[in-house]
């Protein structure tokens, strides 16, 4: 049984406060080390002029959509930009290649064309197991893209072959607290970056 299970009742007030408590505990458990490391990357992918690139599955699409929206437009850095890249946005192409190639090359075969060396790769994932995700870190690793896991449960295989990441410790399933902290980490590591280019300007 895992923590939200745990605690369910039904009393929505009730629940709102374990839920609410519980992720708390959950963000004071996140390696604040692997935060910085992961700031100190996109800051030097943008020294470089590399792309950065995000994807996940899922609500972890959504938030790879979210997190280059907010390192490519959020920061406002247009001189010197963020070229950050979410690869769950173009339906067409995601849905040529699920349906010619097959669903776990969706990201590889994107990072393919688009992809060079030195570029990043972000993967977003509770469990760190995806199929499609693996495969585009597999490929990254075979092009000198340096690659990124961010991750929840026990992290899974993506943390394992992963150059760097930042791990959210909760139990096996517990969805909605591993992806409420990896768009906290996505809002945290924005402000960060805004913050960091209004003062350069």
């Amino acid at each position: 049984m895992n923590n939200i299970d745990r605690f369910c009742t039904h009393d929505p007030v009730v629940f709102a406060g374990a839920y609410i408590n519980y992720l708390s505990e959950v963000m004071k458990g996140i390696d604040v080390s692997q935060i910085g490391c992961f700031i100190k990357t996109l800051l030097d992918a943008r020294e470089r002029d590399a792309t950065i690139f995000f994807m996940g599955n899922g609500g972890s699409a959504a938030t790879a959509s979210h997190f280059a929206n907010d390192l490519a437009i959020g920061t406002r850095s247009y001189e010197k930009p963020f070229r950050a890249v979410s690869l769950t946005d173009n339906q067409a192409i995601i849905t040529a290649i699920g349906n010619d190639f097959g669903f776990e090359e969706i990201f590889m075969r994107q990072l393919s064309i688009l992809g060079r060396s030195g570029d990043i790769l972000v993967g977003i994932s509770a469990s760190g197991n995806s199929g499609n995700l693996l495969s585009a870190f597999e490929f990254a690793r075979s092009v000198g893209i340096k690659t990124v896991a961010i991750t929840a449960f026990d992290g899974g295989k993506m943390k394992d072959v992963a150059d760097e990441g930042i791990h959210v410790p909760t139990a096996p399933r517990e969805y909605g607290p591993a992806e409420d902290a990896h768009m906290m980490i996505d809002h945290l590591v924005g402000a960060y970056l805004t913050h960091l280019v209004k003062a350069e300007a």
